[in-house]
């Protein structure tokens, strides 16, 4: 099992930037992908970005191709979710996530770890 603890939501205006972040703790050799969910009031968690640890292979929705950016820090045990160019359509709660074995942390049931969730809210 993994460990992880996001920051580094907030309020901005649109078209302004965030960055997100999330440690892990725990064997994190043993996750085979992670990534970025979100869920906004009355709707269903979605997947955002998703990074393959052994590749670093990343992944995007297309509603936030070129605005957002998955990376990893190895050395930190840290996944960054950096957001440029943010619309009021990116507010959500925003959660790391590790895939279970065979996962390619795409869909809720792949996912065996989540954060907690940090709160990003756009506004016009």
């Amino acid at each position: 099992q993994v460990q992880l603890v996001e920051s580094g939501g907030g309020s901005v205006q649109a078209g302004g930037s965030l960055r997100l972040s999330c440690v892990a703790s725990g064997d994190t050799t043993i996750t085979r992908c992670m990534g970025w969910f979100r869920q906004a009031p009355g709707k269903e968690r979605e997947w955002v970005a998703r990074i393959f640890m052994a590749s670093g292979n990343t992944y995007y929705r297309d509603s936030v191709k070129g605005r957002l950016t998955i990376s990893r820090d190895n050395a930190k045990n840290t996944l960054y979710l950096q957001m440029n160019s943010l619309k009021p359509e990116d507010t959500a709660m925003y959660y790391c996530a590790a895939g279970n074995a065979g996962s390619a942390c795409i869909t809720v049931v792949g996912i065996r770890d989540w954060g907690q969730g940090t709160q990003v809210t756009v506004s016009s």
